[in-house]
């Protein structure tokens, strides 16, 4: 884990500006990708007699072949399309392999992260990005930074996997070939099987022991998109049958033999410790085993998780105070005052001479705010830990298989390797995954209860209590417009910081800008010729960490706002101007399409509008149209168009159905979510508190896919940016009203 820790604290900072080196390493594909070039293979070691694995993702033995999900699946799919584009390439069909999440293994190193970590926007394939872009790939390569996030399973395993199937393929094809004297190109592969001339069908599993005896064939190339049976073609999700029919295992749902059940009372003040607790009602509450002290808390052991709910709940606790303002306005207030020197993040991207194309036509000035809100999936956080002589066994869903190891072991004085992780199926996440504190307190748990294997479940409350919310913001805008032009832009934010937050206390801290608050500020593809985007860190406030779209759920809010603004301030339609604006080609056929879906012709009238938002995060563009009507109870939202561009659509049903769930949940937070704090703690502890959008307010989603782009991008978090601003400017043409701060609800009622 040292290793990891020294790299991580550079290649691990989205937008680091400190590329080092001299050697460029081009993209991990082929023999490398297929084999696990960043370490040796982790199959290798579990393999059974008479088995056999090619590469990091592909186990077969007598009875059942077992494909390999690197990536953590937690609602968004990939639990199926990671095994499918093996399958696509090695001739199986589905319900011929099972699926098993990756363990923590260097192998599996994130390469998707690359285009992010390093310091250029997407749109920039200039030889010093795509440099710079190799040498992140190659610490990216020695950390072993294995992650699911940023959207980047896609742009990660694209390659690979398929490459990793191809050589499964020729392989098994080897192997067949030297059983039988046939020469392998007389040979052909269908729904598991070699088959040979005379239509002889040799399974696979058959083949297991002969072709470990063999070296794999490296040099293997995956098909044509045009020869695909499954990807890029409308297909069911492997997951759907199962968790329609409530037979898919989530991680809240696992039994071990033996095991007690756990529940815990934290202090609501972030990251404080208890100072007292009285827990003389509790010890007589049924059920009731144990009741233990931990480091910043209390936890119940009982018989069953409803016992140990009851119980914490009746303990009476003395608690630290807070560290950050114990009230909401504090927090405000703490923003206001960070658009300082001191405070300063970095100046992202500076164009033209921003003072003096501010004096030039109308100066237009305007500030935006953005609060805390929480992750709220449906499956709060779990897990069940056993802790021996030995070391520790886990299981739990998350995202950062090998920081969970660190985090776990730390917690209880162990090596990182003496921690077993079996990552779980997980009922949502949002970036809550990516967090820790269920795991450290199931390693502090079962610490004290060795031998006894624990599932910890927190209650939904302590589940909003105890999470890291998303970074609270304000942005303050300046612009300016003369002659029909926008000639100025200056964006500046104040906001607490995601990334960095995430990586201290992952074991690496950074002292380098936080990169995901310049994620929706400084990567504006508008020909303005003055501009300037810079980012505020502010100190003392609650802790945030990384929310679907991180930086840009906030920052595009606030920068397609104002883009808004200063379009209607020069007298310009607003799709039309965006278009005219855009300097990216493919991005520029983003817009037009969305226009195209649309039908946009300007405004609508009669109590109607439409609004139309850009934005490209984790390098996908995707351009959004709202349309709302103004009504006697409040506005409605009538229809949603978004257009994407992400290289390839591998799984056209998934996709649709991601950048529909993307703009149902950027909208809902938009209208009606937010997070305030009193007395220390957060005040909004449930759904009802804190309400994503309701299935009556859910307007038509139409979508498209586009595959203009060069790379293979992903789309899990890029249809959230866009929602907000879109419905903010779709109310304007419908009302005249400018909204300025989420949640809209604050300020106008919604039907």
């Amino acid at each position: 884990m040292g290793h990891m820790q020294s790299l991580s604290r550079r290649a691990f900072v989205f937008g680091s500006a400190a590329i080092a080196g001299s050697i460029a390493f081009g993209a991990y594909a082929g023999a490398e990708a297929a084999t696990g070039v960043a370490g040796d293979n982790p199959l290798t070691a579990g393999l059974g007699p008479n088995s056999v694995t090619f590469n990091p993702w592909v186990e077969i033995s007598p009875n059942k072949i077992t494909l390999i999900a690197q990536h953590a699946d937690i609602g968004q799919g990939v639990g199926s399309v990671q095994p499918i584009m093996i399958a696509e390439e090695m001739d199986l069909d589905p319900g011929q392999f099972e699926i098993r999440f990756a363990g923590p293994s260097p192998a599996y190193f994130n390469t998707g992260f690359a285009d992010e970590f390093a310091p250029f926007v997407a749109a920039d394939q200039s030889p010093a990005a795509e440099e710079a872009r190799a040498k992140t790939l190659e610490w990216l390569r020695q950390s072993g930074l294995q992650m699911t996030g940023g959207s980047s399973t896609l742009p990660d395993t694209y390659d690979k996997l398929r490459v990793a199937g191809a050589v499964a393929r020729e392989t098994l094809k080897a192997a067949a070939a030297k059983r039988s004297g046939v020469a392998v190109a007389d040979l052909r592969t269908e729904s598991g099987h070699v088959i040979l001339p005379n239509g002889t069908k040799i399974p696979y599993v058959a083949l297991a022991a002969e072709a470990s005896k063999i070296p794999p064939v490296l040099d293997a190339q995956p098909r044509d998109p045009s020869k695909w049976r499954m990807l890029g073609k409308p297909m069911m999700r492997l997951d759907v049958r199962s968790k329609v029919m409530g037979e898919l295992k989530f991680g809240i749902d696992l039994k071990t033999e033996g095991m007690l059940y756990a529940s815990v009372k934290l202090n609501p003040n972030k990251g404080q410790p208890l100072k007292s607790y009285d827990a003389g009602k509790a010890q007589s509450m049924p059920g009731v085993r144990k009741i233990l002290e931990i480091r910043n808390g209390v936890a119940v052991i009982a018989t069953n998780s409803w016992y140990a709910m009851k119980a914490v709940d009746a303990i009476a606790c003395e608690w630290a105070p807070s560290a950050y303002p114990a009230e909401q306005a504090d927090h405000w207030k703490v923003l206001e005052s960070s658009f300082k020197p001191e405070f300063l993040g970095k100046e992202w991207r500076k164009t033209g001479d921003i003072e003096a194309g501010l004096k030039k036509g109308k100066l237009v000035e305007a500030e935006y705010r953005a609060p805390y809100v929480a992750h709220q999936p449906l499956e709060p956080l779990n897990g069940i830990g056993l802790v021996t002589d030995k070391g520790m066994e886990i299981w739990v869903g998350h995202q950062s298989p090998r920081f969970v190891q660190y985090v776990a072991a730390t917690a209880i004085g162990l090596k990182p390797e003496q921690i077993t992780f079996h990552n779980q199926w997980t009922g949502g996440s949002f970036g809550h995954r990516l967090e820790y504190e269920n795991v450290r307190v199931l390693a502090e748990i079962a610490n004290q209860m060795k031998g006894t294997p624990i599932k910890l479940v927190f209650s939904r409350e302590e589940d909003f209590l105890q999470d890291i919310p998303r970074q609270i913001a304000i942005a303050r805008h300046r612009g300016s417009v003369d002659k029909s032009k926008i000639v100025a832009a200056d964006l500046q934010l104040a906001s607490t910081t995601p990334l960095k937050g995430l990586l201290e206390r992952s074991g690496t801290p950074s002292k380098d800008p936080d990169g995901q608050l310049a994620a929706g500020l400084w990567n504006v593809y508008y020909d303005i010729p003055n501009f300037r985007a810079t980012s505020y860190e502010a100190q003392g406030l609650s802790p945030s960490t990384t929310w679907r779209s991180v930086g840009a759920s906030t920052s595009g809010f606030f920068t397609e706002s104002f883009i808004d603004e200063l379009i209607h301030a020069a007298g310009l339609d607003p799709m039309k101007a965006r278009i005219a604006m855009c300097t990216v080609p493919h991005y520029r056929k983003v817009l037009e399409t969305v226009a195209e879906m649309s039908d946009w012709k300007g405004p609508l009238g009669n109590g109607r509008g439409r609004g139309v938002a850009f934005v490209e995060s984790f390098g996908t563009p995707t351009a959004e149209v709202v349309e709302v009507t103004a009504t006697d109870r409040g506005i409605r939202i009538d229809k949603v168009w978004v257009a994407a561009d992400v290289g390839k659509v591998v799984d056209p049903v998934n996709f649709e159905s991601q950048v529909q769930g993307g703009v149902v949940w950027g909208l809902g937070h938009a209208i009606n979510c937010e997070l305030t704090y009193a007395k220390g703690a957060v005040q909004q502890t449930n759904y009802n508190h804190h309400e994503a959008m309701r299935i009556y307010q859910c307007p038509v989603i139409e979508v498209r896919g586009l595959e203009n782009d060069p790379k293979v991008r992903g789309i899990g978090e890029p249809p959230v940016p866009p929602a907000a601003p879109a419905l903010a400017n779709a109310i304007f043409a419908a009302t005249g009203k400018r909204i300025r701060e989420m949640p809209f609800n604050k300020f106008i009622d919604f039907v």
